[in-house]
């Protein structure tokens, strides 16, 4: 067979715009490709709900690919092994409690589970704004929001302050998994001046590190903190000021979980 570079061009082009047209309209828009994310992906693709991901930097798997300062290996604890060995990853005993696994097959086998449960990851896209609509409580008597979309460009654009106007998606739910920053909850504070649900109606900012706490805040946390706005993982203890917790990535993975079974029980009660 003979191989035109053109007929190249053409299969991409047509095949991406394929994916992202039919991505326009969603039930869960997950904005982060970390690991809680990637597992909420995976689960709710499973499940049959429709979901992408969009990621910022080229490469999804957020900080996990680097395990602790560069050593490429990440800790699990008993509570999350099970889950992590139904999504694929295999975590060996180290000590009592604390399991090992390798990031890079972990990150990979995160990513590839997610995009082969049917839902997709479009990298190199940022979120830069939410689309939101107004609702009539009769309750109240007033107009309340609640977050339905996001608003994208590609990260380049942003990175090199182009002005090029962002194109929007619709999604009945969205989930920030963007880490430390926690993005999402940032800009609906900030822009659209709301409360989330908070001790501060803000986003508080992380605290230090204790991974004890951390571990189980994670969890903890991770809830819908704004209506039809969901936060997962880092960007859970981030929105609500508890501690980081380092490589040691059980509450992240079971974090996603978390979300992933709220988002179930909502979309198909």
């Amino acid at each position: 067979m003979k191989i035109d570079d053109v007929k190249i061009s053409k299969v991409i082009v047509e095949r991406y715009f394929e994916k992202f047209i039919h991505m326009l309209e969603l039930d869960v828009a997950l904005v982060g490709a970390g690991p809680s994310n990637l597992v909420c992906g995976t689960l709710l693709g499973r499940w049959g709900i429709k979901a992408a991901v969009f990621e910022s930097k080229l490469s999804p798997g957020g900080g996990m690919w680097g395990g602790g300062m560069m050593f490429n290996e990440i800790v699990v604890q008993e509570t999350a092994r099970e889950l992590l060995e139904d999504l694929g990853v295999s975590a060996a005993l180290h000590t009592e409690g604390y399991y090992v696994a390798d990031s890079v097959e972990t990150t990979a086998t995160l990513i590839s589970g997610c995009v082969k449960a049917g839902t997709p990851i479009f990298n190199l896209i940022k979120v830069v704004d939410v689309l939101f609509q107004e609702e009539r409580n009769e309750d109240r008597g007033k107009a309340t929001r609640r977050v339905n979309g996001l608003v994208l460009n590609w990260s380049p654009v942003e990175r090199l302050d182009l002005h090029v106007d962002p194109l929007t998606i619709r999604a009945s739910y969205v989930v920030d998994g963007t880490g430390h920053p926690a993005e999402v909850c940032s800009l609906v504070s900030r822009k659209m001046d709301e409360v989330l649900d908070t001790r501060t109606g803000k986003v508080v900012g992380e605290m230090s590190m204790c991974a004890e706490q951390g571990e189980t805040l994670t969890v903890a946390n991770s809830s819908e903190i704004y209506p039809g706005l969901y936060v997962t993982g880092m960007a859970a203890n981030a929105a609500k000021g508890a501690p980081r917790m380092g490589p040691i990535f059980g509450g992240m993975i079971l974090s996603g979980e978390k979300v992933a079974r709220a988002l179930k029980t909502t979309l198909h009660p």
